[in-house]
């Protein structure tokens, strides 16, 4: 299936972009990928914190973007729902959802509270996470052996960001 993004607004400035695929995996397998700190680093971020609903987590993102998140919901292994950047002015949520398809599963992640005129950004970078979490479903390494860090992202990720960024601008995801 191909990944399917799509962005829309909140009100006049805030907005959501939600992404989806499935993965050739059963939905154990895709929930670890998605939740445990060695199988997260993997392919989208460095966390550690409390990993327990109510606790705070830190994370370092491949794209550069570090900092808190509450988890509010850990439904294993089909729901999960944090709080980004809790009671700060750049609040936000960030929800996935997973269901299996028989021996696979389907994936939705959406985040909330973006600014209005930046979703593309983040659809842009949410689609080139989606398909780093399908590259890691098929290897037993880290998708980006050139690391990362809050000053500088994975290279490849960038990369496929830049390619995607200008698609999303134009409302083609």
């Amino acid at each position: 299936m191909k990944l399917i993004g799509t962005m829309r607004s909140l009100d006049e400035t805030s907005g959501a972009v939600r992404v989806e695929d499935v993965y050739d995996t059963d939905i154990d397998d895709l929930w670890a990928a998605c939740t445990t700190p060695d199988r997260l680093a993997r392919w989208i971020a460095e966390v550690s914190g409390e990993l327990h609903v109510g606790g705070t987590v830190h994370a370092v993102f491949t794209s550069t973007w570090s900092g808190p998140a509450r988890i509010e919901v850990c439904d294993s292994p089909r729901h999960l729902l944090l709080t980004t950047e809790p009671g700060n002015a750049d609040e936000g949520q960030l929800e996935a959802w997973l269901t299996a398809e028989g021996s696979r599963t389907r994936l939705v992640v959406e985040e909330r509270g973006l600014p209005a005129d930046k979703l593309h950004f983040y659809g842009a970078g949410w689609q080139a996470h989606l398909e780093d979490l399908g590259r890691s479903l098929t290897s037993a390494g880290a998708v980006h052996e050139d690391g990362w860090s809050e000053q500088k992202p994975a290279g490849a990720w960038h990369q496929r960001w830049t390619e995607l960024t200008s698609a999303y601008r134009d409302g083609v995801s």
